[in-house]
C-alpha cells in the first residue's frame, strides 16, 4: 500500500459535510477507505444511519488512536492557503484522524500489528458515539490516544462539563395588571443574578470553575407576563460535578434544575519526552474509560476550532503523523 498523505486525506473529509447528526456519508466514507487498504473494520451503529467506525489490524490492538468524526456547524469545504489548511474540521478533529490513519501506516509497514483506530460520532453534542462505544470495547487495550488540538503537546488534564436547564414558572397576566399575574421572567432574571455570585470550586492546576448562560427564553408577547421561562448554563468544571449541583441548590425556590450533561475533569497519562500542558475544554476520554490508559494529543489549536477560520498549520498536521508514530510506538515498549 502507498502511504497516506494525511493532506490528502483531511481535505476528503472536510469536504463531507458531517456536522453533528449527518456523519452517516463521511462514517461510510471512511469504512470504506480503511477497508480497501486491508483494515477488519466494524461498524458500531448508533441510530439514524450514523455509526462509529472501529478498524483493526489482524492483531488485537494493544493501543487505539481515536477521535471523532463530526464537527459543529455550518459546514464549509476544505482550501490550503499560506501554508495553512481550512475548512470545517480541519483541527477539529478531521486533521487529526488524518494524521491518526497516517500513522498507522507507518506502523502497519514497519511490521507493526497492534495498534488499531476508533472514529466516534456525536462528539459535539454529548457524545453518544463514545458512549455506545464504551460498551463495545475490546479487551486487552492498553492505551487510548485519543485526538483533540493540543498543538502536539500531550494533555496532562481537562476541565469536566456540568451542563443544566433551568426552568421557571409564572402566571399569565396582561401587563396593565402586573399584579395579576406572575413573571416567570423575573424569576429567572433573579435566579440568574444569585447563581453569578456563587463560589464555585477551584483546583491548583485546572484553575476556577466558570460558566456561560448560552441559552434563555422566555414570555409570549411584551404586554403578556411571562408564564415561563428557561436558561441552558454550562460550567466547565475542574473535578467532580456534586459540589458544582450542590452550590446551584440554592435557587431552587425561584426555578427548576433539569439536568442535562455530567462529564467530569480528569488527569491522563504524560510520557517523559514529549511536551505536556493543560486544556480548559471536555473531551470524550472520559466516556470512554473500558479504551485503557488515556492519552491526549493532536494537532491545531482549540482558539480556531468552532470558528469560520478554523484551520491547521500543514507542517504542524504533517509533524503531528511523526508524533503518534513515536508515542504508540513508546508506549508498546
Amino acid at each position: 500500500m502507498d502511504p497516506v498523505d494525511p493532506v490528502a486525506l483531511a481535505r476528503s473529509l472536510i469536504d463531507i459535510d458531517s456536522t453533528t447528526g449527518r456523519e452517516g456519508e463521511a462514517g461510510a466514507w471512511l469504512a470504506r477507505f480503511l477497508g480497501d487498504r486491508g483494515y477488519r473494520v466494524v461498524e458500531q451503529p448508533i441510530g439514524d444511519g450514523r455509526f462509529n467506525v472501529f478498524a483493526r489490524q489482524d492483531e488485537a490492538p494493544r493501543v487505539v488512536l481515536s477521535t471523532h468524526v463530526d464537527c459543529v456547524p455550518p459546514f464549509f469545504p476544505s482550501r490550503e492557503e499560506r501554508g495553512l489548511l481550512f475548512g470545517r474540521g480541519a483541527c477539529d478533529a478531521k486533521g487529526i484522524l488524518a494524521a491518526q490513519v497516517a500513522a498507522v501506516e507507518r506502523l502497519r509497514a514497519g511490521g507493526e500489528t497492534r495498534v488499531g483506530l476508533l472514529f466516534v460520532v456525536g462528539e459535539e453534542r454529548g457524545s453518544d458515539g463514545a458512549r455506545v462505544a464504551n460498551e463495545q470495547a475490546p479487551g486487552g487495550v492498553r492505551y487510548l490516544v485519543n485526538g483533540e488540538p493540543t498543538e502536539n503537546r500531550l494533555g496532562s488534564a481537562t476541565r469536566g462539563v456540568l451542563r443544566v436547564r433551568l426552568h421557571a414558572e409564572g402566571r399569565a397576566a396582561h401587563s396593565a395588571f402586573p399584579e395579576l399575574g406572575e413573571s416567570a421572567i423575573d424569576k429567572l432574571l433573579d435566579a440568574l443574578m444569585v447563581i453569578r455570585g456563587l463560589t464555585l470550586p477551584d483546583d491548583p492546576l485546572l484553575g476556577r470553575t466558570h460558566y456561560s448562560v448560552g441559552v434563555i427564553e422566555g414570555g409570549l408577547a411584551p404586554n403578556v407576563i411571562s408564564p415561563s421561562a428557561s436558561a441552558e448554563l454550562l460550567f466547565r468544571i475542574v473535578g467532580d460535578a456534586a459540589p458544582v449541583r450542590a452550590a446551584l441548590a440554592v435557587v431552587e425556590g425561584l426555578v427548576s434544575i433539569e439536568p442535562v450533561l455530567d462529564i467530569p475533569a480528569v488527569r491522563m497519562h504524560t510520557v517523559p519526552g514529549f511536551e505536556a500542558a493543560v486544556f480548559p475544554y471536555t473531551t470524550d476520554v472520559p466516556l470512554l474509560t473500558n479504551w485503557g490508559t488515556p492519552v491526549l494529543v493532536g494537532p491545531g489549536s482549540i482558539h480556531v476550532a468552532h470558528t469560520d477560520e478554523e484551520h491547521v498549520v500543514i507542517d504542524e498536521l504533517r509533524a503531528a503523523v511523526d508524533v503518534y508514530e513515536r508515542l504508540a510506538a513508546r508506549l508498546l515498549a
